[in-house]
């Protein structure tokens, strides 16, 4: 009886310090060490990053140097990182573009495991230098009570609309749409994003030619998208974000 008490004793506190404890969350996020290695330059003067670093709600900082781990060439190809359940389990974690300098970016889920921050899943990098994604958002888009992760593929280029869904074990692709961009070349925001205007979550964005705002719902497996409104710059990104 002792040892199976102990047992679950350990059990316990190891599933309490998967997440860093069980009173630990992450509560912030940002880039860190600015690099020249990778000189893509897609968001004007924002330069790549080789760390990401942490803050935790009991007043931590922990950091994820890419330059000591096992892809040291890697970068953080991003404006900033995103805190937010990503995996749906009530903890936060941070999103991030992190892009191999042969393959591409990736769309990438660090999180707390064991009171260190690691990357826990990751979607497969584009499969080419020089090729970028932009973030949109995260939610349960269809209703389904799964988490949803979207972003647009290659923006300037391919300008699709991406959602990954979490499922056990990663990250499935469930859905895409082409026609459609949050980024042009130079610029150091990612336009659009998720809102709800009290019908179910929506994600915003531009049309492929820019002169267009679009809002497009996940059902099911399926995106449809439908016009807002025209195109005016930054302020009717977020007049379209508030529902207005």
């Amino acid at each position: 009886m002792r040892l199976a008490a102990a047992l679950a004793y350990l059990a316990a506190a190891g599933c309490a310090a998967a997440d860093g404890g069980p009173d630990v969350s992450i509560v912030g996020a940002r880039y860190e060490v600015p690099l020249d290695t990778y000189p893509h330059r897609i968001m004007g003067s924002i330069r790549e990053k080789a760390v990401l670093a942490v803050t935790t709600s009991d007043g931590r900082t922990l950091r994820v140097d890419l330059r000591e781990g096992l892809e040291p060439d890697h970068v953080f190809e991003d404006i900033a990182p995103r805190v937010a359940d990503a995996d749906g389990d009530g903890a936060a974690d941070v999103i991030v573009v992190e892009t191999d300098p042969q393959l591409g970016a990736q769309l990438a889920i660090y999180s707390l495991r064991l009171g260190a921050l690691v990357k826990a899943h990751a979607t497969p990098h584009i499969g080419q230098r020089f090729r970028w994604l932009a973030p949109v958002g995260v939610a349960d888009l269809n209703g389904d009570g799964v988490t949803d992760l979207a972003y647009v593929d290659r923006p300037h280029l391919a300008r699709t609309l991406r959602v990954w869904s979490w499922a056990a074990g990663g990250l499935t692709e469930v859905a895409t749409l082409e026609g459609v961009t949050n980024h042009r070349i130079g610029d150091e925001v990612i336009s659009g994003g998720i809102r709800d205007c009290g019908d179910g979550p929506e994600i915003v964005t531009a049309s492929a030619d820019w002169t267009i705002l679009l809002a497009t719902r996940l059902e099911g497996d399926r995106l449809t998208s439908r016009e807002i409104g025209p195109h005016e710059g930054r302020q009717s990104f977020a007049a379209a974000l508030a529902c207005r």
